[in-house]
């Protein structure tokens, strides 16, 4: 369980950053923890362990995170000003 935790602390942060590098409309922090956390996924099937930056794991977890959710975040907002 606390890793769970752990993980929505993460899509959270990751979520929010992504959300603010893109400049997205979007108000909900439940939104944002799915993007943080999704993009977490595309960020480390893209990148693997090319984005370690530091040496804390976490840091670098939301790093990756939040360059996934922002291309994420990105895709989105592209499909959404499409429609």
């Amino acid at each position: 369980m606390p890793h769970i935790l752990v993980i929505i602390i993460i899509g959270a942060i990751a979520g929010w950053i992504a959300g603010a590098l893109v400049n997205s409309d979007s108000n909900s922090i439940l939104l944002d923890i799915v993007i943080g956390i999704v993009g977490g996924y595309i960020g480390t099937r893209l990148f693997g362990t090319k984005l370690d930056i530091t040496s804390n794991i976490y840091v670098n977890e939301v790093i990756t995170a939040a360059v996934g959710g922002a291309i994420l975040a990105l895709v989105i907002k592209l499909i959404r000003r499409a429609l």
